[in-house]
């Protein structure tokens, strides 16, 4: 019975590691509307331009922490959480 009872734990113990799923990775390439440099409220594709201004519209900026994906900014700052300095977000264009 102690043999069957040990043998059942370690199934369990080795379908519950195995099953795990690593949840920290976090894809850092968005697709991101177009923007306008003067009035960040007005966004469209990259054929548009600016409603109020008429500048073409660009791709914002946007920088994270490489160690908590949820420190995020629109400039260049430093982590409120490591300090460490947050890294430019590569988008994908389109």
């Amino acid at each position: 019975m102690k043999k069957v009872f040990f043998l059942l734990m370690a199934i369990i113990a080795t379908s519950t590691l195995f099953a795990q799923t690593d949840k920290t990775k976090v894809d850092t390439t968005q697709k991101a509307a177009y923007v306008c440099p003067m009035h960040p409220d007005i966004t469209g594709t990259k054929t548009d331009k600016c409603s109020k201004c008429g500048m073409d519209l660009k791709l914002p900026k946007s920088y994270v922490c490489p160690m908590h994906a949820d420190i995020t900014a629109t400039k260049k700052s430093k982590c409120s959480k490591c300090g460490m300095d947050l890294v430019e977000v590569k988008t994908k264009k389109g």
